[in-house]
């Protein structure tokens, strides 16, 4: 067997060492402390300075994969515990708490105005399924035209907004993937540290859309605002699309997640059609079904609605403008 370290150049060392650190975090669904100790003594072997594994294995698109049904690109959140919620009556009442999460991946974009009329193309939904998923007006840039729907407005790479909870499942079964969990999307948006926003702890309105940027606009392209990012990569954590979750929404779920608690809630807080108490304000009953949104829109002129912490509910199958969503996917051993 050849000496690889007198066959390779060094950068060609490295490239190899990133796709065996690849295959390794692929097949074992996350980088744990067992498998860096490993890769470690592979770079050792290959006489790689630890400082440049590091480097590779801080690159968010080390582990990424693109799904071949719709195109959306993932990146792996590995295994291990992130620091969830936060002070507010809803966010569990304390400084953040830690969090176990088996790995998964996570979109690096939410789902765009292309990516969600190719799906309709291909759904061919009826009309009742059509209106039960998205509301087409002049503020959705995905529009019908003959018998095909398309982009339009060039706004292809915006994110699909007007988009129900409905019409996000719908979109996610059909690409063969699933809505993020709350818990899910919250270690997406600030990394294991707790901080506020997914690049720190200090509001900054230049990282994200928002009302005090857009100006006459309303969302922008999904790859805008890159110094926004979250640590594992995303884009628009904060700001551009409130983002639909898989879970419904109960108001005091995260005092049952500091506790160690984890199953998602079974139902939303108005499922036995009384009004609530929270926080002093009654909301009464619709019987709709509430699910979580996150992560405050180009509408928003708040800076709270943008800590990775907040806590948002919408009807499932009403619309709104500044609604979209992003997709998640399961990592399977």
């Amino acid at each position: 067997m050849p000496d690889i370290k007198k066959t390779f150049s060094y950068p060609e060392i490295v490239r190899r060492m990133r796709n065996i650190a690849e295959a390794m975090i692929q097949q074992y669904g996350g980088l744990t402390n067992a498998l860096r100790l490993t890769l470690y003594q592979k770079a050792d072997e290959f006489n790689i300075n630890r400082l440049d594994l590091d480097d590779i294995l801080k690159n968010p698109l080390l582990s990424t994969i693109i799904n071949e049904k719709d195109g959306t690109q993932f990146v792996l959140i590995p295994e291990g515990k992130f620091l969830a919620g936060e002070s507010r009556t809803n966010e569990g009442v304390g400084k953040p708490f830690p969090v176990r999460l088996p790995a998964y991946y996570l979109a690096l974009y939410p789902v765009t105005n292309i990516q969600f009329a190719r799906f309709l193309n291909q759904a061919q939904p009826s009309e009742r399924d059509l209106k039960k998923w998205i509301f087409l007006d002049s503020d959705t840039f995905v529009q019908k035209a003959d018998n095909r729907f398309e982009a339009c407005g060039n706004k292809d790479d915006h994110p699909a907004v007007s988009v129900t909870w409905f019409g996000a499942k719908a979109y996610a079964e059909w690409a063969g993937l699933r809505l993020p969990s709350e818990l899910e999307w919250e270690k997406g948006a600030r990394g294991v540290d707790g901080r506020e926003f997914p690049w720190g702890d200090i509001w900054d309105e230049s990282k994200c859309r928002c009302a005090m940027n857009a100006g006459t606009e309303n969302t922008c392209s999904v790859h805008s605002y890159p110094d926004g990012r979250s640590p594992w990569g995303m884009y628009q954590m904060s700001g551009n699309i409130w983002e639909w979750c898989e879970d419904s929404f109960d108001f005091n779920v995260y005092d049952r997640y500091r506790q160690g608690v984890l199953s998602p809630p079974e139902k939303d807080d108005w499922s036995d059609g009384h009004p609530k108490d929270f926080g002093g304000m009654l909301v009464m009953c619709c019987n709709e079904g509430f699910r979580v949104l996150r992560g405050g829109s180009w509408f928003s002129d708040n800076p709270n609605f943008f800590r990775g912490a907040f806590r948002s509910y919408g009807v499932s199958k009403i619309w709104n403008s500044s609604y979209g969503f992003r997709l998640a996917r399961t990592v399977s051993l």
